[in-house]
């Protein structure tokens, strides 16, 4: 998504207030942008608590301030100059983390992203984007741009097939459609299951639905799909992020609020950041049950059940 993202960040600027910060990192990536921008075009090093200072700086003068770096160098090594400089004074600058959940796979868990959306939102003030596939990076490009909060975007990998037509962008998207179960996914983990869970029958395919921003309120949750829990029950929830501070945890309390009847709630998510060894994201969700495999043989088990 990185090369979407620097298209569509390109495409945006078409006046002198856009910067854009980076913690030394961008390579093969961004040198259009620092050819197109120039001295709008920062490189702040290896300081990351100075960068998001800057930024809140710049924002303050009126520049439409993006910060870039590896999901964990943000919001962990400079999570106080965020909650201080950018959230306290409500300042709309534009954090993207590159590598969201597993997505540094091989490098450990300090590159891993796998609660950073659990921190940011603590700080009420921040809006989360976590796009699912590339076509989703011109708008939440745009509606980041125009977000008049501080934004975190989360980059990850698109993980359809080119033969895939992901339907337009929303903060909720409906993929697949079935009498089976309800099927929340966060993020790229919808580009995962898309494709398999098409192949279904319809009698069990699962309603597969995509969320990609953060936080979610009563007032936002789409009429299908609540028309969907209140018929089936079943709710599965899967995301790239530790069980604190999940997503799972805020639609419970939406759901309560709604008063879903809940007959059955799964929730599959990050297991852990200490493994034995470390490999491919892929390898690493298989480790925590997030993998495609994984999830449709779970949904066959559930199925079977249901028929018996």
């Amino acid at each position: 998504m990185r090369k979407e993202f620097t298209e569509s960040l390109l495409k945006r600027h078409t006046s002198k207030n856009l910067t854009i910060l980076t913690g030394d990192l961008g390579f093969n990536a961004f040198e259009k942008l620092r050819e197109v921008m120039g001295d709008f075009f920062i490189n702040a090093g290896i300081s990351e608590q100075n960068m998001v200072s800057v930024s809140a700086s710049l924002a303050k003068e009126g520049f439409e301030s993006w910060v870039y770096s590896i999901a964990p160098f943000i919001y962990c090594r400079a999570l106080e100059q965020i909650r201080n400089d950018v959230c306290f004074p409500k300042l709309p600058v534009k954090f993207v983390g590159a590598g969201g959940g597993y997505g540094y796979g091989v490098m450990g868990p300090t590159h891993h992203a796998i609660e950073d959306y659990g921190i940011l939102l603590t700080l009420n003030t921040l809006d989360i984007f976590i796009p699912s596939f590339n076509s989703d990076i011109p708008n939440i490009v745009k509606k980041v741009g125009e977000n008049k909060n501080p934004s975190y975007l989360r980059l990850g990998l698109d993980e359809s097939s080119n033969k895939y037509d992901a339907p337009p962008y929303a903060k909720w998207r409906q993929l697949t459609y079935g009498k089976g179960l309800i099927l929340i996914a966060v993020g790229p983990l919808a580009s995962v299951y898309v494709e398999a869970l098409l192949k279904m029958e319809f009698e069990v395919r699962p309603n597969l639905w995509c969320l990609s921003e953060l936080p979610i309120y009563s007032s936002d949750m789409p009429e299908n799909l609540l028309k969907q829990l209140n018929q089936n029950g079943i709710i599965w929830v899967a995301e790239e992020h530790v069980e604190n501070g999940s997503l799972a945890k805020q639609l419970l309390s939406v759901l309560i609020e709604k008063k879903i009847k809940i007959t059955s709630f799964k929730h599959f998510y990050a297991r852990k950041h200490i493994y034995d060894r470390y490999g491919s994201q892929d390898y690493l969700r298989k480790k925590s049950m997030l993998d495609c495999d994984y999830m449709v043989e779970r949904i066959n088990n559930n199925n079977n059940e249901v028929s018996i």
